[in-house]
């Protein structure tokens, strides 16, 4: 084989694919030992010829070069393609494959515990056969998480933060981290308990009008569930150390336990106990259930990162200086952006939804349909919590092209989970539906839009791939400028005619979640940190 000279120590061969025995790209082959002045190319191609050989029949083994693919000859389809991951009886993928599933499963089971239990909500409150109670609990809902995933962009920056020092091996910097989460998750979810329990109705006026008939029932159930506020933010951030340590078992644990109690405590607080021993307190007891079962998981969290040396409780009541939290509140403050304006485009959803009618049927109808939806966001979540602590740890321990493989193989996953939610969603739907209401008339409403939430999973497999890996890669600001265009798009939408039915309303979410996919993996591929150069390589050793 004639090796061809590229300039001092480098040269390129064909690569000939040992399985289909044809040429498939150019690589770089980089000599490992310094050649002396003297040393001419014939020298050179003399002493290369035999692991030259062993690279062209795809014999690897104490191969002692650097194999560079020229990212030019490779289409992005091959790429992808390439990342793909094979099934057999044996085995599913390569090892990075089974890195990613061994990640995102158990985050995808822990992340459903919470949305099924909604569902659980919804289904006991659906069975008090009032309306307007789903309609308020549905506001409500809405009003609590819009504050909630405000102040939560803590725990979504802290995971790839405790990921990166603990693949350095820096435990102590970990800790601090976690400690600095904590002390501001508490600030933070005081603040907002304050203001949710405090002015129930202010806040509610986000998604009601004053005069709402549903505002009755969504006041009280709104005070007590906003005394789970700073609990589910503790939670959220135990579960984002958790995850920085790459162990997502020990959460799903935690959460299978103290949502369990929720499911318990749900009809006995909603109807009371049986043989009337307890009079049952209505909407407002699932609220209780709830907040109980927040509260006990984020001390769970406390006691678990206390034994792992995570937590340190003077730490966590101690005010950081500006130098220790510099990192996390200016990526912080980018994320804070991207959640107020994801806020924006739900809220203003929402309270079109209140206005469609004055009976409520809309309201609760999109209040069932958005449970139903989140069921499958929640699965894409796991993607995202996947991407975003196992690209940064990757990149710190082996480099940008072991993340970048990291990176193909969750955005082709990303994509597959999609597909499966789509259809599993649409299958499922006669089943689903009547499980939630009794009422006919939100069982007439709930039937399109849910095909439309449906197919929205579709795009949602890159899109929340995307954002997994702008947030382990750290690139807050772009990633907020994407979701600030996707908003756009969506308010845009939701303020035109489309905005007056409920159909148009989740045509418009289809929008935003579509141009979102669409920037996403344009970032990824053209303008990111991960980005294919000229001269970008794969080690090989």
């Amino acid at each position: 084989m004639k090796i061809r000279p590229m300039g001092l120590n480098h040269y390129t061969a064909p690569v000939i694919s040992p399985t289909h025995g044809r040429e498939r790209h150019s690589v770089r082959l980089s000599v490992m030992k310094t050649n002396t002045a003297d040393e001419d190319l014939d020298e050179v191609e003399t002493k290369n010829t035999i692991e030259t050989e062993n690279l062209v029949t795809g014999n690897l083994e104490n191969f002692p070069l650097e194999i560079d693919a020229d990212p030019q000859r490779q289409s992005k389809k091959s790429r992808f393609l390439s990342a793909l991951p094979t099934i057999n009886r044996e085995k599913v993928g390569d090892e990075v494959d089974r890195k990613i599933l061994a990640s995102a499963l158990p985050s995808m089971l822990n992340m459903a515990v919470v949305p099924i239990v909604n569902s659980v909500d919804t289904f006991w409150v659906g069975r008090l056969g009032i309306t307007l109670a789903l309609a308020g609990q549905s506001a409500a809902n809405q009003c609590f998480f819009s504050l909630f995933f405000l102040v939560s962009f803590l725990p979504t920056i802290t995971a790839p933060l405790v990921a990166t020092a603990v693949a350095s091996g820096d435990m102590e910097e970990a800790q601090d981290k976690v400690c600095q989460a904590i002390f501001l998750s508490n600030l933070l979810g005081a603040f907002g308990t304050l203001l949710l329990a405090g002015f129930p109705r202010t806040a509610l006026g986000l998604v009601l009008s004053k005069d709402a008939a549903a505002m009755d029932f969504a006041v009280p159930y709104l005070r007590f569930r906003a005394l789970s506020m700073i609990p589910s933010l503790v939670s959220s951030t135990g579960f984002a150390s958790y995850r920085g340590l790459l162990n997502t078992v020990t959460p799903l644990k935690v959460s299978l336990l103290t949502n369990l109690i929720n499911l318990v405590a749900d009809p006995l607080l909603i109807f009371g106990l049986p043989f009337g021993l307890t009079k049952g307190m209505g909407v407002c007891g699932a609220a209780i259930a709830t907040a109980g079962a927040e509260t006990l998981s984020g001390l769970i969290y406390v006691r678990l990162l206390i034994r792992r040396k995570l937590v340190e409780l003077k730490k966590i009541f101690e005010v950081p200086s500006w130098k220790s939290i510099k990192t996390i509140v200016q990526g912080g403050s980018a994320m804070l952006l991207f959640q107020l304006v994801l806020n924006i485009a739900f809220l203003t959803a929402a309270r079109k939804v209140q206005k469609l009618d004055s009976t409520g049927v809309a309201a609760a109808a999109y209040g069932i349909i958005m449970q139903i939806y989140s069921l499958g966001v929640v699965c894409h979540l796991g993607i995202k919590a996947t991407a975003a602590t196992l690209i940064p740890s990757e990149r710190s321990k082996n480099g940008d092209d072991a993340a970048r493989r990291m990176g193909d193989k969750i955005f082709i996953w990303g994509t597959i989970l999609g597909f499966i939610l789509a259809l599993a969603q649409m299958v499922a739907l006669p089943v689903l539906i009547p499980l939630f209401t009794t009422i006919p008339e939100v069982r007439e409403a709930i039937k399109i839009p849910s095909i439309i939430s449906a197919l929205i999973h579709f795009v949602n497999g890159p899109l929340f791939a995307g954002e997994g890996v702008m947030v382990g890669l750290g690139t807050f600001k772009a990633l907020t400028s994407c979701t600030i265009l996707g908003v756009g798009v969506m308010v845009s939408c939701i303020c035109s005619p489309l905005g007056k039915s409920l159909n148009g309303i989740l045509i418009s979410l289809a929008a935003f979640n579509s141009l979102q996919a669409a920037a996403m993996i344009f970032h990824y591929l053209k303008i990111g940190p991960l980005k294919r150069t000229q001269g970008n390589g794969v080690k090989a050793e």
